[in-house]
């Protein structure tokens, strides 16, 4: 439905250049939830602009339903934007206009009559769950409801693509879930592609089946969430799906020695992948070693049927049954870290 092919574009400023994306070639099918996913900076606004051709790349090609808009003259790519709607971070509603106006908004300047703008408005608004703010004002609604008129508003057109630039980032995580969870129902009520950029892995999580990786321009990985979890490897996927150093809790560091003492336990930090699952990891060191522990902080995300994360251990057995232990993790590939006993 989408073909990304070769897409480069250089930003030129003063007497400095800026490569935003080089050569990054991606597909999505119709129906799908494409999440392209990078940090501050990586391109991903970049090259969500180019689909609709907001930003005009310097080489390659946008290819929708067959048609290459970057082919296509003002009077074409105009008509064709109309059927793909975006919603941005900042909701970009009109504050002098009602909900019901904002929502009305393209399909009055598309020259639509009342009776239908009035129906069309009133079906919009009971999808997103605002029927009863019709009347109201931007500035008496919350970030989420803000968010709620911008997709209906998006919607106005009967598009068959949403292209989502960080729609979720300016909002709590309670009132994210429940927008992922309406662009999801979006999704598979009306069949209406979704291509979103963000740089919250759980974004990801939540509603994309595929997932393309960003940075500085280029494209890095793409495939289902699987796929890329597999690629663990890779640094910058490393980077969202695990966490940063664990902090050790403020008592117990004030105890913490740097070398083993008698009477004192290892504190052992522990990075957990798709290989071996939390509760695997915790039955082999009490059921199989049969050595006590304390967990004393758990950071762990769960992926699909995978997690990944770290834990904070401490165990608490024997010295020999502590090192048969920590010679289990590095035999089998789990990586860990002692940050001092205590």
């Amino acid at each position: 439905m989408i073909e990304i092919k070769n897409i480069s574009k250089t930003f030129h400023q003063k007497k400095q250049s800026f490569k935003a994306l080089d050569d990054v070639s991606l597909n999505v099918e119709q129906g799908d939830i494409v999440g392209i996913i990078g940090f501050s900076g990586a391109g991903k606004s970049t090259l969500i602009r180019t689909v609709n051709l907001l930003e005009k790349p310097d080489h390659g090609q946008i290819i929708i339903n067959g048609n290459d808009f970057t082919k296509l003259n003002s009077k074409q790519l105009a008509k064709e934007r109309k059927k793909i709607g975006m919603i941005f971070q900042h909701f970009n509603l009109l504050s002098s206009r009602t909900v019901f106006e904002n929502v009305a908004l393209p399909l009055e300047l598309d020259n639509n009559n009342k009776s239908d703008i009035q129906n069309k408005v009133n079906e919009l608004l009971k999808i997103v769950g605002l029927e009863d703010k019709a009347n109201d004002y931007p500035k008496s609604l919350s970030g989420g409801q803000k968010q709620r008129v911008a997709i209906a508003r998006a919607l106005a057109n009967d598009p068959y693509l949403l292209l989502c630039d960080e729609a979720t980032s300016a909002l709590d995580p309670a009132t994210t879930q429940s927008i992922l969870q309406l662009l999801r129902d979006i999704n598979l009520r009306l069949g209406i592609t979704i291509l979103l950029i963000t740089h919250e892995m759980e974004v990801i999580k939540s509603i994309c089946n595929h997932v393309a990786v960003i940075d500085k321009g280029k494209l890095l990985a793409k495939g289902t969430l699987s796929e890329i979890i597999s690629n663990k490897d890779n640094p910058i996927i490393k980077q969202f799906l695990n966490s940063g150093v664990m902090t050790i809790p403020q008592e117990l560091n004030k105890k913490l020695q740097k070398e083993p003492q008698a009477g004192l336990f290892p504190l052992v930090e522990i990075e957990i992948d798709e290989h071996i699952s939390v509760e695997n990891l915790l039955s082999i060191i009490y059921d199989k070693y049969k050595i006590p522990y304390k967990l004393l902080k758990a950071d762990v995300k769960y992926l699909g049927d995978s997690n990944f994360g770290k834990l904070l251990l401490q165990l608490q057995g024997e010295e020999e049954e502590n090192q048969q232990a920590i010679y289990y993790f590095n035999q089998n590939k789990i990586q860990n870290t002692v940050k001092g006993y205590a």
